[in-house]
């Protein structure tokens, strides 16, 4: 039976019950709640290789994905090369039919590559679908043939925010909103001849954003077997985030010993009638509504390398974000396409004024937030194809 909503409310917003119980099982308890074995990729990015390959793949493990899946796969085979593959089994299929989504967190590992290649004078030459581009799926095909190039080639100023860089799925300062100047630096940093960015503060338009970007949050929160697709990713305390150091992690003192307690489950956030459920709603609805600023990106089609060049696009307005001090946050829900989704993804694509060929590949939330601590990833060794 799920607790009552005055009790997790009484416990959440106190912390009397629960903290006095992880006391009673030892002091450290809070101290020790780190995932280090989880966290420890973001601390020896570059460190321990010989191999220029391994330091700059070690750096790319770091980009953003979708529900944090990390689907990339490297083959390591031939000499100052390396091909990138997806990992089938991490795909969407529920939130993501066409894996688009995927395909654009594997461009933004591709860019987080290419800067860490330029760190040490390196170049790389990509070459998108080295084999043939996939149709309505990805495949067992390479997503792209990385090349090395030695020389002196000059670093990216942007690499600079690679350990910082986050996706801040927070409320943010609504008595804040980032300037007009901020907004010109975040498209000249990402501007491509394939994706368009655009950022408004505009109060009215930004309303109009909001409201759409709750329904579709509604939908996918009411189609069960999208919502499950996210439930199933949960990662509650750190014993299940290291054990698999992707899909959504739910780590720190509290999830931990309300998960211990039995109150935070996977069955009780699928539950419509659990406050777990009602508390999810309650986090998001003031997620969406301290929504100070929006900004998206346009690809000129919808063919697999643009969705590829999106995520290099996304990669870097994230890292330039960081550098401005904003807070960015990817939100997704309204431009996917099963067809629960469909009547959202119309109205998104109407009230942005985008029409075919062209496709809205990303959407964000934009402004000032507190801090966000990193995600958990698998390290490089883990991603590396043996034969």
């Amino acid at each position: 039976m799920p607790l009552s909503r005055r009790s997790f409310l009484r416990i959440a917003g106190t912390g009397t019950v629960i903290l006095a119980a992880g006391a009673a099982g030892g002091a450290g308890f809070m101290a020790t709640r780190r995932p280090d074995s989880a966290l420890a990729p973001w601390d020896e990015a570059g460190r321990g290789y010989d191999d220029p390959r391994l330091r700059a793949l070690s750096y790319a493990i770091l980009a953003p994905n979708p529900h944090n899946q990390q689907p990339w796969v490297v083959d390591l085979d031939r000499p100052a090369e390396a091909r990138l593959y997806v990992d089938l089994d991490r795909r969407l299929p529920e939130t993501d039919p066409f894996d688009r989504q995927i395909t654009i967190g594997l461009g933004c590992f591709l860019e987080l590559l290419r800067q860490a290649a330029l760190e040490e004078g390196r170049t790389v030459e990509i070459e998108p679908f080295p084999e043939g581009a996939p149709g309505a799926r990805l495949d067992e095909r390479p997503v792209a043939a990385i090349r090395f190039r030695a020389g002196n080639a000059k670093p990216d100023p942007l690499f600079a925010q690679v350990f910082d860089r986050r996706s801040a799925k927070d409320p943010f300062d609504m008595t804040r909103r980032p300037d007009p100047e901020q907004a010109e630096a975040l498209i000249a940093a990402v501007e491509t001849a394939e994706i368009e960015t655009a950022v408004t503060t505009i109060p009215d338009e930004v309303a109009g954003l909001r409201a759409l970007l709750w329904q579709a949050w509604e939908v996918e929160a009411t189609t069960p077997s999208a919502w499950k697709e996210s439930v199933d990713l949960l990662r509650i305390g750190k014993a299940e985030i290291e054990a698999n150091p992707d899909g959504i992690d739910l780590g720190g003192v509290m999830p931990e010993l309300l998960g211990a307690a039995g109150l935070l489950t996977r069955e009780a956030a699928q539950d419509p009638d659990s406050t777990a459920y009602a508390e999810t709603w309650r986090l998001y609805r003031e997620i969406f509504d301290k929504t100070p600023a929006a900004v998206w990106q346009v690809g000129r089609d919808d063919s697999r390398t643009t969705q590829l060049a999106a995520g290099r696009a996304w990669l870097r307005l994230n890292m330039k974000a960081t550098e401005l001090g904003l807070g960015l946050h990817p939100v997704s829900q309204a431009l996917q396409e099963y067809p629960e989704m469909a009547e959202p993804y119309r109205r998104l694509h109407a009230e942005l004024r985008i029409e075919a060929p062209k496709r809205l590949q990303m959407l964000g939330r934009l402004g000032y937030g507190r801090p966000v601590p990193p995600s958990p990833r698998w390290p490089i060794e883990a991603k590396i194809r043996t034969t």
